[in-house]
């Protein structure tokens, strides 16, 4: 299993991103996958997964600003990012599950981040 995030860079505050992570090595639409942040001396952070079936969640933190979504003909995970802020600032993960799963310490599959700055 392989997994490769793209798309982040530097934004100002008020912008918008679209990260992908796109997947190989394995079926699409088989697994449970989320993103996750994480800053410099601080443990992974979700944000945000989607199903199998197509349901998603979203942390309070960026409910109503981040959007998961899935193209399960490309295999590949989305991230719709916008009202950026100073405070995303951090390195973006898809990482991806067997099962359903909040916690970073479950997830089986991780690709290598794509870094996200907001900054005037």
């Amino acid at each position: 299993v392989q997994l490769v995030e793209s798309g982040g860079g530097s934004v100002q505050p008020g912008g918008s991103l679209r990260l992908s992570c796109a997947g190989s090595g394995f079926i699409p639409n088989s697994y449970y996958m989320g993103w996750f942040r994480q800053t410099p001396g601080n443990q992974h952070e979700w944000m945000s997964s989607i199903d199998i079936d197509g349901s998603t969640v979203y942390a309070d933190s960026v409910k109503g600003r981040f959007t998961i979504s899935k193209d399960i003909a490309k295999n590949i995970l989305y991230l719709q990012m916008s009202s950026l802020q100073p405070e995303d600032t951090a390195m973006y993960y898809c990482a991806a599950n067997p099962w359903p799963s909040q916690n970073p310490r479950v997830y089986k599959f991780w690709g290598q981040g794509t870094q996200v700055t907001v900054s005037s």
